[in-house]
């Protein structure tokens, strides 16, 4: 990582070890305190190999629970497993996305009673668009979901209606919040929307399939992008070097890998080839080439990021910087000719 810890890490760490006192923050401070925003590739390995230098740990995981959770650094407990190296000292990884990642699964309901009238029901949704609303008489225990469907359905067969526990179904979802979390979205496109159940035994989130849409639409995008963004530098490699060429910039390590074409080449094996100045000759590109070269090796590393899959996503500076990367390399595409076919034999 380029950034030391914070000198206010340090300070933290001396206090928790001078008094024994536990010290309770967010997850985002915690990431702050190592001059980071997101959970991304090398930043959780990184953050607890300074714990354990530290001799603390952090109860929950940080990597486990949503952004915005508040998690305690703590002297670590002798029982724990020890760590000499960067590896070592990940005492916890769990490999599986859960639910309690997702925003909405950490965002406590509003809730009606089974007492409270229709009006007070149906009031509280319009008010808050909402278009359900758990029936619950403590933070705890679930009786049902009132929804502007169960309503009409009971006043469409002829119930009075007046009170909420005259028009809630009684089926509801409730999932824990240690669900995996492929799982949970499969629960959520079945039946619209759950409730996830805290470790305390509060319900602690509704997630709709609008909640699911939304998160996986923000993940997604990168994604679309970076596809786009590989095919415009296929495009510009393609037919400019002959078969040896191509094979002399894959990765001398994976000997078992066939390289036939430039699809058979990894991001940074494009980033290679460009890097040297012969080949840099061949593209033939009126460009700086330092430049257009440190642009596609952040484009490397965001790509890393996002091919390890985490719902934290991305920065919003990474994102930008996708798109407008994107933007020019569409631009740049309307003014190259494609290059004439080279023999790859």
């Amino acid at each position: 990582m380029p950034y030391q810890p914070k000198e206010e890490f340090k300070k933290i760490a001396d206090e928790i070890k001078s008094s024994g006192d536990p010290h309770q923050l967010s997850v985002r401070s915690l990431l702050s305190l190592f001059h980071q925003e997101r959970r991304r590739s090398g930043v959780v390995s990184w953050i607890r190999f300074n714990l354990h230098k530290q001799g603390l740990e952090c109860v929950p995981d940080f990597a486990g629970v949503y952004i915005n959770s508040a998690v305690e650094l703590r002297k670590k407990s002798p029982a724990a497993p020890r760590g000499g190296d960067l590896e070592g000292s990940e005492d916890f990884r769990d490999p599986v996305p859960r639910l309690a990642l997702l925003p909405a699964a950490n965002n406590p309901p509003i809730t009606v009673k089974r007492d409270a009238t229709r009006s007070r029901a149906t009031t509280l949704m319009m008010m808050h668009d909402y278009s359900q609303l758990p029936v619950m008489q403590n933070e705890r225990k679930v009786d049902g979901m009132i929804s502007l469907r169960s309503i009409l359905s009971s006043q469409t067969i002829g119930d009075q209606c007046e009170n909420v526990r005259d028009c809630m179904t009684k089926e509801v979802q409730v999932l824990p919040q240690d669900t995996p979390l492929f799982e949970a979205v499969r629960t959520v496109m079945r039946h619209e929307v759950v409730l996830v159940r805290g470790l305390d035994e509060t319900i602690c989130g509704l997630v709709t399939i609008a909640d699911v849409g939304e998160q996986f639409i923000s993940l997604a995008e990168p994604f679309w992008i970076l596809e786009q963004i590989e095919n415009h530098i296929r495009t510009l490699l393609d037919g400019r070097f002959s078969l040896p060429q191509l094979k002399a910039a894959a990765d001398k390590a994976d000997k078992d890998r066939e390289v036939s074409s430039v699809e058979d080449l990894t991001f940074g094996e494009y980033v290679r080839i460009l890097e040297n100045p012969a080949h840099w000759e061949t593209v033939s590109i009126d460009m700086d080439r330092p430049t257009f070269v440190k642009r596609l090796d952040e484009i490397r590393r965001i790509r890393n990021d996002v091919m390890h899959f985490h719902p934290d996503g991305i920065s919003d500076e990474d994102l930008e910087v996708l798109r407008e990367t994107n933007k020019f390399f569409y631009a740049f595409s309307q003014f190259r000719r494609p290059a004439p076919k080279k023999k790859t034999r």
